[in-house]
């Protein structure tokens, strides 16, 4: 079973993970080298992996802490962390796209600023650079406001009565009652 998933990982993100790893590294070998790390850290701890759900954001967060350690053994204070986000279609850990009423009311309190934000980058699947050209604001800004939302939201998603999280206050799930 557990061979199944490490080669549907690989048949699904192998090429995508490496050109990430190789678009944050700029060296093709350095990159073929964390790429392969990657995928014995996934093999050896698939195990650990709770909520199949959440593969693709686990793998990414592998991933961009094993690019992150690579750093830090460079000892490169240029490598700005913040700047390692998955690719923006997966940037989010938490699904909106089936969401239940409650939430659908969180979402419509949100001023119209941040509504937007989330809207245009979670159903309309704008990328950060995309929203930021459609506002006519940087893309820092764009960041910043997207980032700012997601925040308000989690909080006043928190209140949801069927809204799952960890003690940290990281959405896990929701379960759907109006099926």
């Amino acid at each position: 079973m557990i061979n199944n998933e490490i080669n549907t990982i690989w048949l699904d993100l192998n090429e995508e993970l490496y050109h990430f790893i190789l678009g944050k590294v700029k060296d093709e070998q350095q990159a073929k080298d964390l790429h392969q790390d990657v995928f014995l850290k996934i093999q050896t701890k698939i195990h650990q992996l709770q909520h199949t759900s959440k593969l693709t954001s686990w793998v990414y967060q592998i991933t961009r802490n094993t690019i992150i350690d690579y750093f830090r053994k460079q000892q490169n204070p240029t490598v700005d962390v913040v700047d390692f986000d998955m690719p923006e279609k997966e940037a989010h850990d938490f699904d909106y796209s089936k969401l239940t009423n409650c939430i659908n009311q969180k979402i419509g309190e949100l001023s119209a600023q941040h509504k937007e934000a989330i809207v245009l980058t979670t159903f309309q699947e704008y990328s950060q650079k995309e929203l930021a050209k459609h506002l006519n604001i940087s893309y820092s800004g764009t960041k910043s406001r997207v980032q700012k939302a997601r925040e308000i939201l989690k909080v006043q998603l928190l209140s949801c009565p069927n809204v799952a999280s960890d003690p940290s206050g990281k959405l896990l799930d929701f379960e759907n009652n109006e099926e």
